[in-house]
């Protein structure tokens, strides 16, 4: 591509100028939400990006460093991709309600709705059931419409009203309405049967030989689930299967679910909740089969907090939730990508 041919840099004043909008709407919705967090005695903290841990996730991916010890020595460390382990910890000190509009990174993220480096608004409840957050993401999502004056949310030809009251849909309902899959009867002891749920499938996706009952239950979530949440209103998918539970605890009612809630608009995940699993023997367990699918399918695994794990023995009950602050003032402000909302954008090369 020849100079002349190259787009124009993002700090070009005429190119500015037109995200200049959305920059506003960030700032307006920044400083309601804040408001909105004070006057419901929360506190907000900052956390450390460098850790020694950035979760410890199958699918998402995070840049590495190194940082030198007084010693000279290079110890290894990562770029978070979630303030969560941090912010438990905080919880296990003494904090009741924390929140956080933290800096977090990504690697093998780039779109329309991804950034290598992006905001994530996330906050805790200790003592509270994981249907307060699932409140506080509802009235959050209104409150940025109002900041706005926005009276409909917009996204590819989807569209939602971000005042009405939001659709309430569990996994196991919305598989068996999308799909025609019967998910519960595919899990048995708070395990995933491969073989069942590769059988009631089968029509649905195409499933290979090493596919795992995770694998197949995201291609059928993506393919034919996700599709069509968040029209006409927000939807709030729950009760997600015990073996995508990730640091959810499961229900005591069903061993079959987990306390796990994700949030749609316009058909974009906006929002994703727990109530927080405190059991650090279970937590270890579920963290090492996630970092053994990860070297199966990716050739790398991230080590363990230990520090965490050790902090979840003096956890108190809690409730938590990440939501995907570029994504709820892209909806807000009518932008078409998360890249237009963001004070400075990546390098055109990410």
């Amino acid at each position: 591509m020849s100079p002349a041919e190259r787009p124009s840099p993002w700090w070009d004043p005429n190119r500015y100028r037109d995200r200049k909008p959305f920059l506003a709407a960030r700032r307006a919705i920044t400083a309601a939400c804040r408001d909105w967090f004070v006057a419901r005695d929360f506190v907000e903290v900052e956390t450390g990006v460098l850790q020694v841990s950035p979760g410890n996730e199958t699918h998402l991916h995070a840049p590495a460093t190194t940082v030198s010890a007084p010693s000279g020595e290079r110890l290894p460390r990562y770029l978070r991709t979630s303030p969560e382990f941090a912010c438990k910890k905080l919880l296990a000190a003494g904090e009741e309600r924390i929140v956080e509009f933290a800096r977090v990174f990504r690697d093998r993220e780039r779109g329309d709705l991804h950034l290598p480096e992006f905001t994530m608004l996330e906050w805790y409840r200790a003592n509270a059931p994981y249907e307060a957050v699932i409140d506080d993401c509802v009235a959050l999502i209104a409150l940025a419409a109002k900041t706005t004056g926005s009276r409909q949310f917009s996204f590819r030809g989807r569209t939602a009203d971000p005042f009405a009251a939001p659709e309430r849909l569990t996994l196991a309902e919305a598989f068996v309405r999308y799909a025609g899959i019967d998910l519960l009867t595919t899990i048995h002891g708070g395990e995933g049967d491969r073989d069942a749920l590769a059988s009631a499938a089968r029509e649905a996706v195409r499933v290979t030989a090493d596919d795992t009952w995770s694998d197949i239950f995201s291609k059928v979530l993506v393919a034919h689930v996700e599709p069509h949440l968040g029209q006409g209103r927000p939807t709030i998918l729950y009760e997600y299967p015990a073996p995508e539970a990730a640091l959810a605890r499961v229900k005591p009612a069903d061993p079959r679910v987990s306390e796990r809630f994700e949030i749609y608009v316009c058909g974009v995940e906006l929002a994703n909740g727990f109530g927080e699993l405190t059991d650090a023997a279970e937590q270890r367990r579920r963290f090492t089969q996630a970092m053994d699918d990860k070297q199966r399918l990716y050739g790398e695994r991230y080590p363990l907090d230990e520090d965490f794990l050790a902090a979840m023995a003096i956890m108190p009950p809690a409730s938590g939730v990440a939501l995907g602050f570029d994504r709820l003032v892209m909806l807000a402000s009518g932008a078409r990508r998360v890249d237009q909302v963001v004070w400075v954008p990546p390098a055109d090369n990410l």
